[in-house]
């Protein structure tokens, strides 16, 4: 299962709706994601993808789209990686 998959499958379960199946439709403007459940998405990603999101970080601009959060997450753990070496 690919990054986006998993992080498509989290949307749907924090939004109790079938996963979104496009990366670039907006999660927010689509229903999936609020104010709310971006704060519920953040923590399972964290767990998920063993990541630390910083508070600066939570901007649902940032968490729009498939597309965004996989970059973010992608881009999260290198660094991440990289630091623990």
């Amino acid at each position: 299962m690919t990054i986006t998959e998993q992080i498509a499958a989290l949307v749907g379960q924090i939004s109790n709706r079938p996963a979104p199946v496009t990366e670039d439709e907006s999660l927010f403007e689509a229903g999936y994601l609020d104010s709310f459940t971006l704060t519920d998405l953040v923590g399972e990603l964290e767990r998920a993808f063993h990541i630390r999101i910083p508070d600066a970080d939570l901007n649902p601009r940032r968490f729009d789209t498939l597309a965004r959060i996989s970059a973010y997450v992608e881009k999260t753990r290198r660094v991440n990686h990289a630091g623990q070496s």
